[in-house]
Order: C-alpha cells, then structure tokens, then sequence
C-alpha cells in the first residue's frame, strides 16, 4: 500500500516566489490525483525543482531520504521520444542513468511543458484575450510531435499582440495556464500525460 507520493518537477526558475507559483499550477492540474490521494489518506508532496540536473539530483535523493514513498520524476523531454521507453531516452538525451528504478518512477513532458498548452487552444484564447492569433499555434492533434523548438516559438508569435498578457513569459504564465488547462484535452493529445494519471490513479486503487 502507497503512503505517500512525491513528484519531483523541472521548471520554475531560480527563484523560491517563481518555484512556488508552478508548484501551485501543477497541484490544480493533477488535482484528480490528489483528490484520490486524499480520499486514500495517502500524502501527496510536489517539488519543482529549478534546473532539469536540480530535478534529477533531487529525485534521486527523494529515493534515499524518503524510502517509504513513491518517488517521480517529471522533466521535459527535449527532443522527440521515438520508441524509446522514459529511462531509455533520458540516458540517450542525458546520460542520466536510472537509480533502481522502472518507468513508473519517470515521466517526460514531451516535447516540453509547452506542449500540454497547445492542446487546449480554447484556454490560450481565454487567457490572452484580445489580439491572440490562434493561426499562429501548431495544429498537431498529438501535440507530443510538435518540434521543442516550434512550442515557445509560436506561442509568442501567438500573443505578441495581446493587451492584457503580452507575449508569452513562461515564469510569468505558466502557471496561470496550468491552473486552467481542460486536463482531459491534455491526456487525449499526449499520451505521455495521461500515463502519469493512469499509473498513479491505478497504483492508489489497487
């Protein structure tokens, strides 16, 4: 039996005020987990991280330092994921080599965090407003094929013009679309998102 799960998070800058903002961002877009955990009475502890090394590092010590938990690592793949199971590519990308631990363990944002906002268009247009151009945004129905560097390209292109955003900051908001994301949207266009709620969500169940 789960007691407790810990994710550990790439993202959220330098600064703790920046960290914390994404910790609360995550904590509403997994909030179907974390109500299970809570009916489960089992905890639930997120920790964004800075740095994908920082997220790394720290998962590894989760490990050690809270043996009696289930411990995840969350980070941005980077690059395409082509047949390659999360540990197999992340030892590809990163010569990151997995601590003892399989696939339920690790998590890729695909190609990067962005990515889960381009499959709610209809929330990037809640959120900038007026003067955001939605011709500007992939139309990929997999956004996990989308090139890393096409994500936070064309989402500034998308809301340069906005008056009320402004072009798109991640620090600044990240967060807020996180919080507002249609979660179901997310898991349909990216596989790799809805592992994460069907392995925790069955692992708290069983």
């Amino acid at each position: 039996m789960v007691k407790e799960i810990r994710i550990y998070i790439e993202g959220g800058g330098d600064g703790k005020n920046t960290k914390q903002l994404l910790r609360g961002g995550f904590s509403i877009f997994f909030k179907e987990i974390v109500q299970v955990a809570r009916s489960k009475q089992i905890k639930w502890n997120i920790t964004v991280c800075g740095s994908r090394n920082n997220a790394f590092r720290d998962f590894k010590n989760a490990l050690t330092d809270h043996p009696d938990a289930f411990v995840i690592l969350l980070v941005d793949s980077e690059a395409p994921v082509v047949k390659q199971s999360p540990w197999e590519h992340l030892k590809w990308r990163d010569n990151w080599d997995s601590p003892g631990v399989d696939d339920t363990h690790c998590y890729l944002m695909v190609q990067a965090m962005e990515a889960w906002f381009m499959a709610d268009i209809d929330t990037l247009k809640r959120f900038y407003g007026q003067g955001f151009k939605q011709n500007e945004i992939p139309k990929n129905i997999n956004v996990e094929t989308i090139e890393k560097d096409l994500l936070e390209r064309s989402l500034k292109a998308a809301s340069r013009d906005t008056k009320s955003k402004g072009e798109y900051q991640k620090i600044q908001h990240a967060s807020k679309l996180l919080e507002m994301l249609d979660v179901d949207k997310v898991r349909k266009a990216s596989s790799e998102c809805d592992r994460i709620f069907t392995t925790l969500i069955k692992l708290m169940e069983d």
